[in-house]
């Protein structure tokens, strides 16, 4: 393992980065200036009174120009991505009334412009340091007998300036680096977004991924279920055909042999019908080729007691939704069969206004409740997997009412 640095070293490793030479200072003061000369305009109308408003008009309606020319500066010169927020739609009267428009013209007629003085400093700095710490060479480059020629190089006033000029070369490339932060703090702050858009956009981002994590787990139930239609369950069909052709056609094998081939038999299909049921939990093949509608007769045809369906299913349902909705009603039908003790149920599912209510009514004795492991907090956590919602009704004596709501589209 190397050596933990000590904190004389971690200050020499410092100032080796900020030394006059290296490669950060100059980085830094190409950064602010940068940014300087995309406030000329606005420097140009304080020095010229006569350009003032026009100028500062053409700031105003310039706004969305010169703040992704100061993304653009932050992204190549700093490595800083700050997204850009969108208009919404709206006109460009209405947007210079927003937030983010007043954000955006506090940058560019104030943090801007004095951001670029201090990078005028700066750029002053460097030139001054520069000269002042050269002097001697400017005097040996005069001619003999110039006035600015000495022959004494231990002349008081020069070895001051000299010593000066060094001074503000070696202060200079931390005022670069601290102005160069200030910079990026401030660009961040007004021309990014602020925390509630932040956060919005953090909300859309994690509904967009959610929507990807359902989409990609139902097509991964889809892939399974076919490769158990197409592979195990044909393969236990075979041998169950086998199987029972065996038990038909051989005659003359020991009674023993006989019950083994029955044996297996019985277990062959079996285990053909535990894998459709399987199958079927998965994702319901009839839900792909024909449909809700068709998907949720078969549920309701197949329910151990009497179910009224009254089915509306709008065109355009998301094939995820469906698979929710489609499922979300067999674990309300399996949960009514095991614990209301009903006599019938209700299902309806109608869609209106982008969104896909489902009801399902029982008769039985009430008295669910969602906390109480009957199934219902699965339910509700399948709803909101896709940005749905769960309510229950559930009095003592029933009857039971279970409503759930779905988006159409993710």
């Amino acid at each position: 393992m190397p050596p933990t640095p000590t904190p004389l070293r971690r200050a020499l490793t410092a100032s080796a980065g900020r030394a006059p030479w290296s490669a950060g200072p100059w980085h830094d003061t190409l950064f602010v200036s940068a940014g300087a000369a995309l406030s000329v305009p606005l420097w140009a109308a304080v020095l010229v009174p006569k350009l003032l408003f026009p100028l500062l008009g053409l700031v105003l309606l310039s706004l969305g120009l010169l703040s992704a020319a100061q993304r653009s500066r932050m992204r190549v010169l700093r490595g800083v991505e700050i997204p850009r927020r969108a208009r919404d739609g709206r006109g460009p009267l209405r947007w210079l009334r927003s937030p983010a428009a007043r954000r955006q013209a506090g940058y560019h007629l104030v943090a801007a412009p004095l951001l670029a003085v201090g990078a005028a400093l700066v750029l002053y700095g460097w030139g001054v340091g520069l000269v002042l710490a050269t002097v001697y060479g400017w005097e040996w480059l005069m001619p003999p007998g110039s006035r600015v020629h000495a022959d004494n190089w231990l002349v008081p006033q020069e070895v001051l300036v000299t010593l000066a000029g060094l001074v503000l070369l070696a202060v200079v490339p931390y005022a670069a680096g601290r102005l160069a932060g200030l910079d990026e703090r401030v660009t961040r702050a007004m021309l990014g977004p602020n925390r509630a858009e932040q956060l919005e956009r953090r909300v859309e981002d994690l509904a967009e991924s959610r929507a990807g994590v359902v989409d990609a787990a139902d097509a991964e139930r889809r892939r399974i279920e076919r490769d158990l239609h197409d592979g195990a369950q044909q393969r236990l069909t075979s041998l169950a055909m086998n199987l029972g052709l065996a038990r038909r056609t051989l005659k003359d094998v020991p009674p023993e042999a006989m019950q083994v081939i029955v044996d297996a038999h019985e277990e062959a299909q079996a285990a053909i019908a535990e894998l459709r049921d399987l199958i079927r939990g998965l994702h319901p093949v009839v839900l792909e080729d024909r449909g809700l509608d068709a998907a949720l007769s078969g549920i309701a045809a197949r329910a151990p007691l009497p179910v009224r369906l009254d089915v509306q299913v709008p065109p355009g349902i998301a094939p995820t939704v469906e698979a929710v909705a489609y499922f979300t009603v067999s674990e309300a039908l399996t949960n009514v069969a095991k614990h209301a003790r009903a006599s019938r149920v209700d299902l309806s599912v109608r869609g209106r206004g982008g969104r896909l209510r489902i009801t399902v009514t029982d008769d039985g004795v009430g008295g669910a409740d969602p906390a109480g492991g009957t199934g219902l907090t699965g339910l509700r956590k399948r709803a909101a997997s896709v940005d749905g919602t769960l309510a229950v009704h559930s009095p003592l004596g029933g009857p039971t009412t279970i409503t759930v709501e779905l988006p159409c589209v993710l």
